[in-house]
C-alpha cells in the first residue's frame, strides 16, 4: 500500500463529511476540488478505469489502438500499450479509413472478461458506430474484437458514440450512448453477446441539451440511478468549456431529473464538477466503484501546460439528500 494512502484517505472522510454537511444545510455545493494527486502518464483524454482481481489499475482513453496505462496505487501511472494495436478493421469505414482511430472506450468486468466498448467516428459527424472487445485478463494487447456493436448514419436525429455498459439491479444490461443531435440514448444489451438484444430493440431518450451534452454514464447507488453527462463543448484545450452534470431516476430508462426537479430531457443537469483555476473542462468522465471509494475520473485541460488534456480521479461521495458530489 502507497504510504500515505491511509493519512489520504482519513483527511478525505474528514472533507468529505464536511462538505456533506454544508450541502445538506444550503443546497450549495463548496468550491470544485482540484485533482487528486497522480503522477507519470497522465496525459489521456475519455477515461475509462479498471482495477483487475490482482490489484492494477488500467485506464483506458482515446486515441490510436486505444491507448493504455497502469498503476497498482492509483497514483503513479506508466504507460502500458494498446488494447487494440491494430484497431478493428470495420472502424475504418467510420474514421475516415484509420482502423485504429478509436475514440471513447468503456471497461468494465462482467462474465469473468473484461468488456471494452468503444467509438468509431469523425469529428463532427454522426457516421458513427460503437464497437465491442473483450479480454479475460485485461492486459494490453489481449483484446479480441467482436465487431459493430451499434450505429448511426447522417439520416440518424443520434450519434452512436461514448459507449456506457451498466447492468441494473436486476441484472439486466443497458448500453447508454450519444453525442449532441437529440442527446443521450440507451438500448439494452444481450449478455451472451454483448449486443443489442434481440427482444428489446426500443431506443430510449435519456437526456438532451442545447449546446452540447455527451459522455454519459450511469452509476447505480441508493436506489437511484445517477446519469452523469459531459456538458458544454470539448477539445479546445483553454477554450474548453466542458463540465460534469448529473440527474438521477428510479428506473434505468428514466425520466431522470436533476437536483430542481428539471427533467434531462429539457435541459436539466446538476453540476458535480466545473473548470476552476487551471482546471479547465472537465469532462469525458466515468464512475468506478473501488474497494475503497467510489471515484469520479475524468480528464481536464491543464492551463499550466499549454491546455494539455490531463488525467483527473477525485472521490464521489453522496450527500444527505443522495446528491453526488466530488471532493
Amino acid at each position: 500500500m502507497h504510504r500515505g494512502t491511509t493519512r489520504l484517505r482519513r483527511a478525505g472522510l474528514a472533507v468529505a463529511a464536511a462538505v456533506a454537511a454544508f450541502t445538506a444545510m444550503t443546497g450549495t455545493a463548496l468550491a470544485y476540488p482540484n485533482p487528486g494527486t497522480v503522477t507519470g502518464a497522465t496525459g489521456v483524454h475519455d477515461p475509462s478505469l479498471t482495477r483487475t482481481s490482482a490489484g492494477r489499475y488500467y485506464v483506458f482513453s482515446t486515441g490510436t489502438g486505444l491507448p493504455m496505462t497502469t498503476s497498482t496505487d492509483r497514483i503513479a501511472f506508466s504507460s502500458a500499450g494498446q488494447a487494440l494495436p491494430g484497431g478493428a478493421s470495420w472502424a475504418a469505414a467510420y474514421t475516415g479509413g484509420d482502423p485504429a482511430a478509436l475514440w471513447a472506450p468503456d471497461v468494465s468486468y462482467h462474465g469473468g472478461k473484461y468488456l471494452l466498448y468503444y467509438a468509431a467516428s469523425t469529428f463532427g459527424s454522426n457516421t458513427s458506430a460503437i464497437g465491442l472487445a473483450a479480454s479475460t485478463s485485461g492486459a494490453p494487447g489481449t483484446y479480441t474484437d467482436y465487431g459493430k456493436v451499434y450505429a448511426s448514419s447522417s439520416g440518424n436525429d443520434y450519434n452512436a458514440i461514448d459507449p456506457n455498459l451498466t447492468v441494473d439491479a436486476s441484472g439486466n444490461w443497458w448500453l447508454a450512448f450519444g453525442s449532441w443531435w437529440t442527446g443521450i440514448k440507451l438500448i439494452q444489451i444481450d449478455p451472451s453477446t454483448g449486443k443489442q438484444a434481440s427482444w428489446n430493440t426500443t431506443r430510449y431518450n435519456l437526456a438532451g441539451a442545447s449546446g452540447g451534452i455527451e459522455g454519459s454514464t450511469i452509476f447505480y447507488h441508493g436506489g437511484y440511478y445517477y446519469l452523469f453527462t459531459s456538458r458544454g463543448l470539448c477539445c479546445r484545450g483553454v477554450d474548453s468549456t466542458y463540465w460534469i452534470a448529473v440527474g438521477r431516476s428510479t428506473g434505468i430508462t428514466g425520466p431522470y431529473y436533476d437536483r430542481n426537479g428539471t427533467s434531462l430531457m429539457s435541459g436539466g443537469g446538476t453540476t458535480v464538477l466545473a473548470s476552476h483555476g487551471s482546471y479547465i473542462g472537465p469532462g469525458g468522465q466515468t464512475v468506478y466503484h473501488d474497494a475503497d471509494h467510489d471515484l469520479l475520473v475524468y480528464h481536464y485541460y491543464d492551463a499550466n501546460a499549454n491546455g494539455a488534456s490531463k488525467l483527473g480521479i477525485n472521490y464521489l461521495g453522496f450527500d444527505s439528500a443522495g446528491w453526488p458530489y466530488a471532493y
